[in-house]
């Protein structure tokens, strides 16, 4: 298998420090972490488009509210730089951030054109939570056509049971589960 790096984007959700700061399972934040570096290596040397997806807000009202039965936690102090890409990630030159305000990285941000634009075809996803984050945004890239590849070990969610639902019976529907190793070598 083989995949084409100037048809192919690393797509990276929520990798900041007030996200993996929580409980990552099956893996640790920084096996996450690690993993997710070596496959952004891969991709800027190859010359390959990367983007590093984060969730901010202005004053939470730039959000979605809608009524559901179980609510978002209301006005919720952030800490300090809880919204930055971990340093890890965010020192490596030519990657490009996008700032959402959903769980989804699609809707309501520049994600598409900036694809489209470059060509791009496939997405190779991972990220926190894969049961919110990188599922919505998986679900998004299906309905827009993008072929995807899961990047399964650069993923974690708060609990190994919601990580392996999303991994065993929404991931193969809509794309391909990888290992990182996997991916490196397809390029």
């Amino acid at each position: 298998m083989q995949i084409k790096v100037e048809k192919t984007a690393l797509v990276l959700i929520d990798l900041q420090n007030g996200i993996l700061s929580r409980n990552c399972a099956p893996y640790t934040a920084e096996e996450i972490i690690g993993r997710a570096k070596a496959l952004v290596k891969a991709f800027t040397e190859k010359g390959g488009f990367v983007v590093l997806v984060r969730v901010s807000t202005l004053d939470g009202k730039d959000m979605l509210h809608p009524s559901t039965d179980v609510p978002a936690t209301q006005s919720i102090e952030l800490p300090e730089g809880w919204d930055q890409i971990v340093p890890e990630l965010a020192e490596i030159p030519g990657t490009y951030t996008l700032t959402k305000r959903q769980w989804g990285a699609f809707h309501g941000t520049d994600l598409d054109v900036q694809l489209r634009r470059r060509g791009i075809d496939t997405i190779v996803l991972g990220g926190v939570s894969t049961g919110i984050g990188v599922d919505m945004t998986a679900r998004e890239a299906f309905q827009l056509g993008y072929n995807q590849f899961f990047a399964e070990d650069v993923m974690g969610a708060a609990d190994k049971e919601m990580h392996d639902y999303v991994r065993t019976n929404i991931f193969p529907r809509i794309g391909r589960v990888r290992s990182s190793d996997d991916i490196i070598s397809y390029l």
